[in-house]
């Protein structure tokens, strides 16, 4: 596996991965899931994220302590699934801001066709945290990453649940520069390129359109 490519091996994300899953999971615990894994993931995603000293008072005295800078940070969900993990994260970042690549698979060339981009506009000074529950054959990441990186970003961190080896060796040829975080690791893609035996259409069990 790249050096940047991050498989998360913590009992409570491969539990809250094993109920995501399951095809007799509600819509409802399917979108809580999602929203508990990526706050969970965000833990690791931001533990190099720097800090700088301040002076507070206490209730006993003052005292020194540190927060994070004011570096800025940038969510990026690929639509529409990836709008499914933006929640939870905010919980932990309330300032990140959010922007948007919508991407849809060509059924017959099964590569992706851009529909939507709106992106804050200093998204180049951002750390840039791109979202996508599911990472299969790569097309539609590696289309996002495109448009990240001809904007100017040079600090991206992709957040997926479940990924495919195709898909992971792709970007990581690619863009091997980019942080990879996973929940899970799959090594399969169906005729139709899903992952197997991933977890279905990410977007149809979040917002029951299937």
């Amino acid at each position: 596996m790249h050096k940047n490519v991050f498989i998360f091996e913590h009992p409570l994300i491969q539990h809250k991965v094993s109920l995501l899953r399951d095809k007799t999971t509600s819509m409802k615990d399917f979108r809580d899931l999602l929203d508990e894994l990526s706050m969970l993931m965000v833990y690791e995603i931001t533990k190099d994220f720097p800090l700088v000293e301040v002076e507070i008072e206490t209730p006993m005295a003052r005292a020194k302590t540190k927060v994070l800078s004011d570096k800025k940070v940038s969510l990026v969900p690929i639509l529409r699934a990836g709008i499914g993990m933006v929640h939870g994260i905010q919980q932990l970042l309330p300032n990140a801001r959010v922007g948007h690549i919508g991407l849809y698979r060509d059924h017959d060339t099964c590569e992706p066709v851009e529909y939507y981009c709106k992106l804050p506009s200093d998204i180049a000074e951002s750390t840039v945290i791109m979202l996508d529950p599911m990472f299969a054959t790569g097309g539609s990441i590696s289309a996002a990453l495109k448009i990240l990186k001809d904007g100017g970003c040079s600090d991206i961190r992709l957040v997926c649940i479940v990924a495919a080896r195709a898909g992971l060796e792709r970007i990581s040829r690619e863009y091997p520069d980019v942080k990879i975080y996973c929940a899970a690791y799959d090594e399969e893609l169906n005729p139709n390129a899903y992952i197997v035996p991933g977890l279905g259409d990410a977007g149809d069990r979040l917002f029951g359109t299937k």
